[in-house]
């Protein structure tokens, strides 16, 4: 009964606070401190520790739970491409630091509209080659996201695949959004989030004069063949659920390992509840199984 009240409360205070903030009439630098404002109810657990670096050029967070991580994660915060910084991201990536054992590096790569595509790919791409110069084999890193981040961690392993390189141990994506057409848009009865007009102005600014058909602007137009193992996340209250179940079809079809997990009557990247939402703190104990039981040993 509490958890179900909680839920409610949550939705309503999404609703209420975060959706209308995320408008194309409000400016990106006041949506960008607002939200920023916004992500402190997100919680990291208590022993998380937080450490400013630089990795591969790219300014960063690196979180660690615990005394011995094993292995990285290489964590690319969501926000329409325009908004969100590893700041905000602290809560969920303290809590995928304690449940994978690994030490998150959460790069705070160039924001659109003033770096449109390709500057954040490159920057992850940067801190991925980062992550290798500090001595992390390619099959004891994992690369995952939330919303943005989810598109940008598998156009990065399309990247790295189309390069010949070595990719990721395994990729994990909550939210994803991969296609910024935006043309298969789900409708649900209740969207606390997000607005379509609202992620349309954020494509636009991201993709600048690239085609959104781009398959590194919106991997579900990509081959995903080769892929690492995939687990999707993602909640029935969102307009980005068809774009985790496309990319759950697509992935299957082109024989990637795949697992998909809609949260029945939670919103857009519920995880940050993780700590306070049961269904969400779940989540992430998934994700982090996920990403331990890929990780070369």
């Amino acid at each position: 009964m509490l958890q179900q009240l909680l839920e409610t409360g949550l939705r309503q205070t999404m609703n209420s606070l975060v959706k209308p903030v995320l408008n194309p009439a409000v400016p990106v630098s006041l949506q960008r401190r607002i939200v920023s404002q916004a992500y402190r109810s997100s919680i990291p657990p208590r022993g998380a520790r937080f450490q400013k670096a630089a990795v591969g050029g790219v300014p960063a967070t690196r979180t660690t739970y615990g005394n011995n991580p094993y292995g990285a994660v290489l964590y690319l915060h969501g926000g329409g491409y325009i908004i969100g910084s590893s700041a905000t991201h602290r809560g969920m990536t303290g809590h995928l630091a304690k449940t994978s054992g690994c030490s998150v590096v959460t790069p705070d790569y160039r924001l659109a509209p003033e770096n449109p595509f390709p500057a954040a790919l490159d920057d992850a791409e940067a801190c991925w080659n980062g992550l290798l110069e500090e001595g992390y084999k390619p099959e004891q890193i994992a690369v995952a996201g939330d919303s943005a981040g989810g598109g940008l961690s598998i156009a990065l392993a399309m990247r790295l695949r189309d390069k010949g390189l070595p990719l990721p141990a395994s990729l994990t994506v909550f939210s994803p959004w991969v296609d910024l057409t935006q043309e298969q848009l789900y409708a649900p009865e209740c969207e606390p989030v997000l607005q379509a007009r609202w992620t349309s102005k954020a494509a636009r600014l991201y993709a600048g004069q690239e085609p959104l058909t781009n398959p590194l602007i919106s991997p579900i137009f990509g081959d995903l063949s080769g892929l690492p193992p995939l687990l999707i996340q993602v909640g029935s209250q969102e307009i980005l659920l068809n774009d985790a179940e496309r990319l759950a079809d697509a992935a299957n079809r082109d024989n990637v390992q795949t697992r998909l997990e809609v949260f029945n009557s939670l919103w857009h990247v519920f995880q940050v509840h993780s700590g306070q939402l049961d269904r969400a703190t779940a989540a992430m104990e998934t994700a982090g199984e996920h990403i331990k039981r890929h990780l070369a040993g």
